[in-house]
């Protein structure tokens, strides 16, 4: 089965264009829980232009009540994320190249460049017992490479696949996202994958790239909950993932 992470980062980009704390991203992942959600996912930057440390330490204390959702943090390792993994203790945390100013991720880590400086960094976060995975291109030959490197998992960057859809370019697209997955999986690792995974392309990139875990999507998804609201909105990802919210985390509050 493959888990539905929510990431809120665009429901916070909303609430800090004002400052009455509307909309609240704490009740944001209260409703994409309760919908069946497995799940919450931020990226807070340096720049704090949208998720917070405030709202990292909220939600840390909010899935308490959640024990069966996974709360994965997302972030460039070398800007500040190890001191936030220490003080929440994520389920797991991802590990994304991106620089200060950058609009978005959209590129996975060159590990002949940056291997070495990952090494250090991952020990400490293991040793912490958050699950780490490495934001990573589609790139067969580099799973073995990150295995090496003692991470859990690899996030699949999937901005090409999406730009492919619906174009002639999807088979041999998925081809190479199909390969890079199987690769990770045969050198020992779990398989994650996000970035403009939307309802449309999401079933066709689940059924042909095998062993995804979960994927972690924001954008499209929170852009959908202005149509349809937000708890409809995870309940047609969980559809569009062949799941219904009947395998939602339990509050036991």
């Amino acid at each position: 089965m493959t888990r539905l992470s929510v990431n809120l980062n665009k429901v916070a980009l909303l609430r800090n264009t004002r400052t009455l704390g509307i909309p609240d991203v704490s009740k944001a992942a209260h409703i994409a829980l309760s919908a069946g959600a497995h799940g919450i996912t931020v990226h807070p930057r340096p720049d704090g232009r949208h998720i917070r440390i405030g709202d990292v330490r909220d939600l840390a204390a909010l899935l308490k009540s959640w024990p069966r959702a996974e709360f994965n943090i997302e972030g460039n390792p070398f800007h500040g994320l190890l001191e936030i993994v220490d003080a929440v203790r994520p389920t797991q945390c991802t590990l994304v190249p991106d620089e200060p100013d950058a609009s978005t991720s959209d590129h996975g880590w060159n590990l002949d460049k940056d291997g070495d400086r990952l090494v250090p960094i991952i020990r400490e976060m293991k040793a912490l017992g958050v699950r780490v995975s490495l934001f990573m291109d589609a790139q067969p030959s580099s799973m073995v490479r990150a295995r090496m490197l003692g991470v859990d998992r690899v996030e699949l960057y999937t901005e090409p696949y999406a730009r492919a859809a619906g174009t002639p370019a999807m088979q041999a697209s998925l081809g190479i996202y199909a390969a890079s997955s199987r690769a990770a999986m045969s050198a020992g690792l779990e398989v994650n994958a996000g970035h403009d995974l939307n309802r449309d392309n999401l079933p066709t990139f689940i059924a042909e790239v095998p062993g995804i875990a979960e994927v972690s999507i924001g954008h499209a998804l929170i852009a959908d909950a202005l149509e349809f609201g937000l708890d409809q909105t995870v309940r047609l990802y969980l559809q569009a993932l062949g799941q219904s919210s009947r395998n939602a985390a339990v509050d036991p509050s």
